[in-house]
């Protein structure tokens, strides 16, 4: 299932997955994306892709599950949309975004507004709110 590197980024940006989420999911630069937008995208990338190693990488660990198993067979990522992604500061963020999906032949949509921690180097996601 996983794209090759010259394929699409499943995240939306239209750069190739070698070039998008492919550096920060394996080799140098892994778990260091530049902001939360970059972070946010690359573990939507993750969701799509099965990655579950890199989701629990960057999950703070004040937030993170102590397990995370990502067996959805009946579940098929197929779009992401960022509304918008604010900076607050050098070390606080948010990212609102709707992932579109098809869970059982069905469509669906997840609207999640998503904070995020600058610690050293590393952007890591804490948790997200369900807007109405």
């Amino acid at each position: 299932m996983s794209p090759t590197l010259k394929q699409p980024c499943p995240c939306g940006t239209g750069k190739r997955y070698e070039l998008c989420c492919s550096r920060w999911h394996h080799g140098s630069e892994y778990c260091q994306a530049p902001d939360a937008e970059q972070l946010m995208r690359s573990r939507y990338c993750a969701f799509v892709l099965r990655l579950p190693q890199y989701l629990v990488d960057t999950w703070h660990p004040s937030t993170r599950p102590t397990e995370l198993e990502l067996d959805d067979r009946f579940t098929k990522w197929i779009g992401l949309q960022i509304h918008h992604a604010h900076q607050h500061d050098d070390t606080h963020a948010e990212v609102s975004f709707t992932a579109r999906y098809k869970e059982n032949g069905k469509a669906g949509r997840l609207h999640e507004v998503s904070r995020f921690i600058k610690e050293q180097t590393q952007w890591f996601y804490v948790d997200g709110q369900f807007p109405e």
